[in-house]
C-alpha cells in the first residue's frame, strides 16, 4: 500500500505529538508520585519515632515487661493517635502486637521477619517498603525502626504503614484529567497536522499533476500558490521551467514539422544514417524509388536494406573516412540512374544523425543527353549524306563531265535532287524546334473531320495515283467536332498518310477511319474522343521498334527510308502536335498485314496553348 505524502506527514507529525505527549505524562506521573511517596515518607518516619518513642515507658522496667494485651493496647492507642496502623514484632519476626488485628487473631498472623523493612530495620536500624497488605490488601507504605531495650534484651521493631489509597486515588484522578488533556492535546494536533499537511502537499499535488498532463502531452496548467516559502519558491521555479520548455517544445516541433515537409516535398531521395550504418530515416521519394517502406527501413542496417554493392561500398567509405563522397548507380530492376551524394552529419552516438545520402534520379537526364548526342550524331550523318553527294558529283562536273551534256545534266539532276533532300530535312528541324521551343501557337476551332480528311485526300491522292495505291475512306457522319488547328491536323494527316504510300508496295491499299474512340474514365465522367487512324497494306514495323518510331531520325530500315527520301522528323512532329492538341498518337499491327497508326483527339478542348 503506498500512501501519499499527506498522509506520511499527518501520520508522522500525530505520531510524534503522541508519543511525546504518553512520554510526557508518564514521566509526570512518576514525578508527583515520586513527591508524593517523599512526603508520606518523612511523614511516616516521623509518626514512627513518635510511635517507638511512646513504646518506651512500657519498656522502662526490665523486670516486668509488658504483657501481650498491654502492648496491644498500646499499639491502638498509638495507632490512633497517629492515624496509622502501628505494629510490634520481636526479632525473630514473630508479631506482639497489631493495632489492625483482633487480640483473638493476633497469634494466626504470620511471621514477618522476611518482610523487607524489617530485615531493614534488624540491619541498619530502620527500613522502608511499599507493597500491597496481606492483611488489608491495600497497597501500603511501610516504615519499621528499631527500638532497643536494655542491653540483655533482643531490640524489637516498631513498623508504622499507611494505606496510600490517597496517593492511588490522585494518581487515578491524574491519569484522567492526563489522558482527557492528552486527548484534546491529539484532536487539537490533528487539526493543525491535517491543516499543516494540507498546507504542504495542496501546492505538491499540483505540481506532480501537472507533470502528470505535462508527460502525457497535455497542455499543463500553470501551478498557483501563494506560499512565499521552498514549496512556493519550487512552484515558481517548474511554472517559469514549463514556458521555458513549452516554447522549446513547440519550437522543436515547428522545426520538425517543416523539416518533414521539406523532406516529404522533395524529389530528391534522403537517408539518414547513425554511426553504425544504419537507417534512422527515409523520406517518401526514397521509399518510391527503392520499393521499400520507411517502418520496414527505420533500425536495420544499410548493407542488409539496400543489396547494391556499389551503393554498400560508398555508405561503408564514408563512415570509415567521414569525407563527402559522390557516385553515380544504375538499379538493377528498375533501370534508373541515381546520382549519390553522401556528407557526413557529424553524429557519434546511437540514434544520432552520422551520415546524410541523398538520391537524386537523374534516369531523364541521362536519357535526353543521350537522345541530344544521338540527335547530334543522326543530323550530322543526315547532312553529311547529302552534302557528300553534292560536293562528289560537282567534283566530278569540275573534272569534265561538264563538258558531257548527258552527264552534266544527270549530275545536275542529282545534285538538284540531294539538295532538295537537304532542303527538306533543314525545313523539318526548323520546324520541331519550333515546336519544340513553344514558339507555335495553335488555333482551337471546331472542325469537322470529314473537311480535314478530304484536304488532305485532295493533296495526297495524285501521289496515291502515281504508285497506283487505293486510298479508302471511312468516316462516321455523326461525329461531333472536333476542336484544334485544322492546319495542323492537316499536316499530322499528310505525314501519316505519305509514310503509308512510301512504304507500301504498288497495289496496295491504304485506309483512313475515324470513329467516336471507346468510352474511358469513370461513369460519371467518361472520356470521349475520336480516333483518327491510317491504315495500311505495307511492310509493316516489327514489334520491338514500335515504340521509338516517334523518336527523332530513328528508322526501322535506315537505308530504305533513305532511298525513298525521308528525313526521319515525321512521325516526332506528327507526335508534338497530337500532343499540342491534348490527345494521343500511337502505331499498332494491321491484321494481317502492315502498320495502323491512331491519332486519338479529345471532343473537349485540352489544348496546351503553345507547344511544348
Amino acid at each position: 500500500m503506498t500512501w501519499s505524502i499527506r498522509w506520511k506527514l499527518t501520520i508522522g507529525t500525530l505520531t510524534a505529538v503522541a508519543c511525546g505527549l504518553l512520554i510526557a505524562g508518564v514521566l509526570g506521573i512518576q514525578s508527583l508520585e515520586r513527591q508524593h511517596l517523599a512526603h508520606v515518607g518523612e511523614i511516616l518516619t516521623a509518626k514512627t519515632k513518635l510511635v517507638e518513642y511512646g513504646f518506651h515507658p512500657l519498656f522502662a522496667s526490665p523486670a516486668v515487661p509488658p504483657t501481650s494485651s498491654t502492648l496491644q493496647e498500646a499499639a491502638r492507642e498509638l495507632g490512633n493517635r497517629a492515624s496509622a496502623r502501628v505494629t510490634v514484632i520481636a526479632a525473630d519476626g514473630i508479631v506482639l502486637a497489631d493495632s489492625a488485628v483482633r487480640d483473638a487473631d493476633l497469634s494466626t498472623v504470620e511471621n514477618h521477619r522476611a518482610r523487607p523493612e524489617i530485615q531493614q530495620a534488624l540491619s541498619s536500624g530502620q527500613g522502608q517498603d511499599i507493597r500491597p497488605s496481606h492483611t488489608t490488601g491495600e497497597r501500603t507504605l511501610y516504615h519499621a525502626i528499631l527500638m532497643r531495650r536494655s542491653t540483655d534484651a533482643p531490640p524489637l521493631v516498631v513498623r508504622v504503614s499507611l494505606p496510600l489509597l490517597t496517593l492511588d486515588r490522585e494518581r487515578s484522578e491524574l491519569q484522567h484529567q492526563l489522558l482527557l488533556a492528552l486527548g484534546v492535546a491529539f484532536l487539537v494536533a490533528l487539526t493543525l497536522s491535517i491543516w499543516l499537511a494540507h498546507s504542504l502537499t495542496r501546492p505538491l499535488s499540483d505540481i506532480a499533476s501537472a507533470a502528470r498532463q505535462f508527460s502525457s502531452g497535455s497542455q499543463p496548467f500553470h501551478i498557483k500558490t501563494t506560499a512565499q516559502d521552498e514549496v512556493g519558491l519550487l512552484a515558481s521555479t517548474l511554472n517559469s521551467m514549463a514556458d521555458q520548455l513549452r516554447a522549446r517544445i513547440d519550437e522543436l516541433s515547428e522545426d520538425r514539422s517543416q523539416l518533414l515537409a521539406v523532406l516529404t516535398s522533395m524529389v530528391e531521395g534522403v537517408m539518414v544514417l547513425d554511426y553504425r550504418g544504419h537507417v534512422l530515416q527515409i523520406n517518401p521519394a526514397l521509399e518510391h524509388m527503392f520499393g521499400i517502406a520507411r517502418v520496414e527501413a527505420r533500425g536495420r542496417p544499410c548493407a542488409e536494406l539496400f543489396r547494391h554493392q556499389q551503393l554498400n561500398d560508398l555508405v561503408a567509405a564514408i563512415l570509415r573516412s567521414r569525407v563527402p563522397h559522390e557516385d553515380e548507380i544504375v538499379l538493377p530492376l528498375s533501370g534508373r540512374c541515381l546520382q549519390i551524394e553522401a556528407s557526413p552529419a557529424g553524429g557519434e552516438r546511437e540514434n544520432e544523425a552520422c551520415v546524410v545520402v541523398v538520391f537524386h534520379d537523374v534516369t531523364e537526364l541521362r536519357r535526353l543527353e543521350k537522345i541530344r548526342k544521338d540527335f547530334v550524331a543522326n543530323v550530322s550523318h543526315e547532312l553529311r549524306t547529302p552534302l557528300t553527294s553534292i560536293k562528289g558529283y560537282v567534283e566530278a562536273l569540275l573534272d569534265g563531265a561538264k563538258d558531257d551534256p548527258t552527264a552534266s545534266v544527270k549530275f545536275l539532276e542529282i545534285i538538284l535532287k540531294q539538295s532538295d533532300r537537304l532542303n527538306l530535312l533543314i525545313a523539318d528541324l526548323l520546324e520541331l524546334s519550333k515546336i519544340e521551343s513553344g514558339r507555335v501557337s495553335m488555333k482551337e476551332e471546331p472542325l469537322e473531320l470529314r473537311s480535314v480528311v478530304e484536304r488532305t485526300l485532295s493533296m495526297i491522292t495524285p501521289i496515291a495515283e502515281k504508285s497506283h495505291h487505293r486510298l479508302v475512306t471511312s468516316i462516321d457522319p455523326s461525329l461531333p467536332p472536333v476542336p484544334g488547328d485544322e492546319g495542323r491536323l492537316v499536316q499530322v494527316l499528310t505525314n501519316l498518310l505519305d509514310n503509308a504510300i512510301k512504304y507500301t508496295p504498288a497495289g496496295g491499299t491504304i485506309t483512313v477511319v475515324a470513329t467516336l474512340a471507346p468510352p474511358g474514365g469513370t461513369a460519371d465522367q467518361p472520356v470521349r474522343a475520336i480516333d483518327l487512324s491510317v491504315a495500311d497494306t505495307g511492310i509493316g514495323i516489327p514489334e520491338q521498334d514500335r515504340p521509338r518510331v516517334f523518336e527523332r531520325f530513328y528508322r526501322v530500315d535506315k537505308a530504305r527510308s533513305r532511298e525513298l527520301g525521308g528525313t526521319g522528323l515525321g512521325l516526332a512532329i506528327v507526335k508534338h502536335i497530337v500532343e499540342g492538341h491534348g490527345g494521343q498518337v500511337w502505331v499498332e499491327a494491321n491484321r494481317p498485314q502492315g502498320s495502323r497508326f491512331v491519332v486519338r483527339l479529345p471532343l473537349t478542348a485540352k489544348m496546351r496553348g503553345p507547344l511544348s
